[in-house]
């Protein structure tokens, strides 16, 4: 893809989640039919979005109000094994919501990095943290292609359907090798295509943005993850995810192209050369 198409694609995301965020302050619907990019006003169907992915009634009443927004295509959390005194990075935070469940996972001893190319979104989080009196929570505005972290520094990466947005998914998965120690590891949901996906789905912007359009295929994200240097790939498509992404997009048959899949897989430890 060439640097031009790829810029305009991630401005065009930005701008339709900074849309979600200011929506969301304001107590509005941001008028993007995708559940992937459209939260709604109200916090209770946002709950209900939620539980429908995969969260607990019990996660949904843990966090800042206003911190789920529901967005996403699944709960990372369920695979991630968190555990305390871990460093944890969450891919494309927005208001918070996975990365106050995750404080919640690694206590006060550990510690979880938010980060999130929208500002709107970045502010949003911060505030939600600040009420929250969270202090070993922090948010930083930056792509997830260019990821403002240093090398080794996290154990477990965790990101809610966000990398399907990237239009360089490649360079997404080699950062994540590279802030992760020896030994971390990627638990990630996210959509993914289980056939090609045809012309007027993969060139709708709207629907790039709504986390359907920029779908790779299963062999083609472990490929990438291969390539990155990450062994232990899963990949597990969640069949029954069909029946939220068909709300996504209504009579555009995107439900038949992708779903939401869980995406496991480990850092190596550094082996000597024999």
């Amino acid at each position: 893809m060439k640097q031009r198409e790829a810029d305009e694609i991630r401005q065009n995301v930005r701008a339709s989640y900074a849309e979600v965020a200011e929506a969301s302050n304001a107590g509005d619907c941001c008028g993007v039919e995708s559940s992937c990019c459209g939260v709604a006003a109200d916090q209770e169907i946002n709950a209900v979005n939620s539980v429908r992915m995969g969260y607990s009634e019990d996660d949904v009443n843990s966090v800042p109000a206003g911190a789920d927004m529901g967005l996403g295509c699944g709960n990372p959390r369920a695979i991630a094994a968190m555990q305390a005194g871990e460093v944890v990075l969450d891919l494309g935070s927005g208001g918070g919501f996975d990365a106050f469940l995750a404080v919640a996972e690694v206590g006060p001893q550990g510690r979880v990095i938010g980060v999130d190319m929208t500002p709107t979104m970045i502010s949003k989080a911060r505030s939600n943290a600040d009420k929250a009196g969270h202090t070993n929570v922090e948010f930083r505005l930056g792509e997830v292609e260019y990821l403002p972290v240093a090398d080794a520094e996290v154990d477990v990466i965790i990101s809610n359907c966000v990398i399907n947005l990237s239009p360089e998914k490649a360079r997404v998965f080699s950062e994540a090798f590279r802030v992760l120690k020896p030994g971390g590891r990627l638990a990630v949901s996210d959509v993914v295509a289980s056939m090609e996906l045809p012309d007027e789905i993969r060139e709708d912007l709207q629907l790039y943005s709504g986390c359907m359009a920029g779908a790779s295929t299963i062999d083609t994200l472990a490929q990438m993850m291969r390539e990155s240097g990450f062994t232990d790939i899963a990949i597990k498509p969640k069949d029954e995810s069909r029946e939220f992404i068909k709300d996504w997009a209504p009579g555009r048959g995107v439900e038949d192209y992708v779903v939401s899949a869980y995406i496991e897989a480990v850092k190596p430890h550094k082996t000597s050369c024999c």
